[in-house]
């Protein structure tokens, strides 16, 4: 199949009505898991059916691998892309030489997402694929998607665990010199990305 997507139109309005709803609460930053979708919410943001400084994000589900696919989803829309932890260097090297959207990386991959631990590699990973966002999932951790009342306890011990090995990373990266290129606290917007025209 062709993973999660949103199958048929009525998904996709769907998913729009979804993000107006999560928009309309203050939700700044939109996970986004299917192309089609990414530029339908792209072409409602320039639009101003959902606010214009909403961040879109491509999903590590459907992250793309290679420079190319990189640069569609940010012509689609994407202010921020997730991508496979498994990319190699060079990989990240292709791609930042395509765009300058934000990458988002699992430094520490879910088990659902290959569970690879690259906390070694965080200063390189930086220097080549910035700008980067580390991010931080648990292998061999039970999964809490989709979240309820009934895993909140699970919950709150991964969040305290995923800010220990953030405060790890942190770390290492000053031993490495490599946290002085850190983007400023609370700073999330990219700048200047290139995009389709939404006219046609």
């Amino acid at each position: 199949g062709a993973g999660l997507r949103a199958r048929g139109h009525d998904a996709v309005a769907g998913c729009v009505e979804d993000a107006v709803r999560a928009t309309e609460l203050g939700v700044t930053c939109l996970l986004v898991a299917d192309e089609g979708v990414l530029w339908t919410l792209h072409r409602a943001r320039v639009q101003g059916i959902i606010p214009a400084d909403t961040t879109l994000k491509v999903s590590a589900l459907v992250g793309p691998v290679n420079p190319a696919s990189y640069a569609v989803f940010e012509r689609l829309g994407a202010d921020s892309l997730n991508v496979p932890s498994d990319l190699t260097l060079a990989h990240l090297t292709e791609i930042r030489r395509q765009s300058a959207a934000p990458m988002d990386m699992y430094v520490e991959a879910p088990d659902d997402l290959g569970g690879y631990i690259r906390m070694y590699e965080i200063a390189e990973l930086v220097r080549r694929g910035a700008p980067l966002y580390l991010k931080f999932g648990l292998a061999k951790a039970p999964g809490i998607y989709p979240y309820g009342a009934h895993l909140r306890d699970l919950t709150l011990d991964t969040a305290r665990e995923r800010v220990r090995r953030g405060r790890l990373a942190l770390d290492l990266l000053e031993r490495h010199g490599a946290v002085g290129s850190m983007s400023p606290l609370g700073s999330r917007l990219p700048g200047d990305l290139r995009r389709f025209d939404t006219a046609q």
